[in-house]
């Protein structure tokens, strides 16, 4: 018989150590900027196709990066900038899929967040509509066989995914196979335009934890340091083999679906709210607060972040563009383009 544990609703008031919150906060930070130059290619037409961006969940998934390890896994959501950049994918990777670049981890294939690097723990995305989580398991399941111990995979989603059946099968398999999965779920109030009274009926998605016999925690997604701790506590849960780990973090999207989206059907009611605090801010308020980082630190780095962002898409827009005539459209796992043969040029 499975033992449920289900965490308490609340969170301490112990502070993280300063140096993870304020790693933390720096991904947060660069992820914003970097999305902000996104959003601005795009309405100058010089990146084709969708746009998506995670202002508002940066403090969920940066504690998400910053939780994992080398020879961990990640599966992240369309709104993970924050979380990758921790997990330590370069900025390069991210603005050479945007632009199509023969340099990038897609040679130039695909675009926007379908992209990844799986030896580095880097799942290319499938879709963010469950449909990664039974990747992950399927990573930590082989893992199992080869006697591969102390590791764990997190699978990140929106609340509009847990309707899927992919979220059901995928998250009842890794519970009956008790798996390192650590399951992050940012409700962020609406699956596109559809709140969540359409979506389901119960107090909260953590409350579906009982169901699969799993763990579940909440926590508040625009607080920095309350997501370090849920996130960091589940994902060591998970490592020390204590099974699935759910993560709900209550937050709201502070931008459209996409950038084609102007985000009309947002209730005002909710922006005003507690869920609609900018956590960037919030964490940016705390730092001073503590004495952890005085303005002028602050200051430098956003500059820092400024630069690199501007640096990095200044070099991709002098790169050259795939070349149809000599690109032979085979798979990526083949001989010449098996990952690991790709140019040089990533930093």
């Amino acid at each position: 018989m499975v033992q449920l544990l289900v965490e308490p609703k609340s969170v301490t008031d112990i502070s993280p150590p300063p140096e993870l919150y304020a790693q933390a906060y720096r991904a947060m930070l660069l992820a914003r900027v970097l999305d902000d130059k996104y959003a601005s290619l795009w309405r100058s037409g010089k990146i084709h196709g969708g746009v998506f961006l995670g202002r508002g969940q940066e403090a969920l998934s940066a504690a998400i990066g910053v939780a994992l390890r080398e020879g961990d896994v990640f599966a992240p959501l369309i709104r993970d900038l924050a979380g990758r950049l921790a997990f330590n994918e370069s900025i390069l990777d991210g603005v050479r899929t945007y632009f199509g670049s023969p340099l990038g981890p897609m040679r130039g294939r695909d675009g926007n967040v379908h992209r990844g690097r799986p030896r580095e723990g880097q799942l290319a995305m499938i879709s963010h509509l469950g449909a990664m989580i039974s990747v992950v398991n399927g990573v930590l399941f082989a893992r199992r066989l080869k006697h591969i111990t102390g590791t764990v995979g997190v699978a990140s989603c929106g609340e509009g995914a847990t309707s899927t059946g992919s979220f059901h099968e995928a998250l009842n398999q890794a519970a009956v196979e008790k798996l390192p999965l650590v399951m992050v779920v940012a409700d962020n109030q609406y699956a596109y335009s559809t709140p969540t009274s359409g979506q389901f009926a119960c107090r909260s998605l953590v409350d579906r934890a009982v169901g699969y016999g799993i763990t579940g925690c909440e926590v508040d997604g625009t607080d920095l340091g309350a997501c370090l701790r849920v996130v960091g506590t589940a994902v060591e849960r998970a490592r020390s083999g204590l099974g699935p780990q759910l993560v709900v973090a209550h937050l709201l999207r502070l931008c459209g679906h996409g950038e084609h989206d102007d985000a009309h059907y947002i209730d005002p009611r909710l922006k005003s709210s507690a869920l609609g605090d900018d956590c960037l801010k919030r964490a940016e308020e705390f730092l001073r607060q503590q004495n952890w980082a005085a303005a002028e630190t602050l200051a430098q780095w956003r500059s820092e972040a400024i630069r690199k962002v501007e640096d990095a898409v200044a070099l991709v827009q002098r790169e050259p563009t795939p070349d149809p005539f000599a690109e032979t459209w085979s798979a990526l796992a083949t001989t010449r383009l098996v990952e690991g043969n790709e140019p040089q040029g990533r930093s």
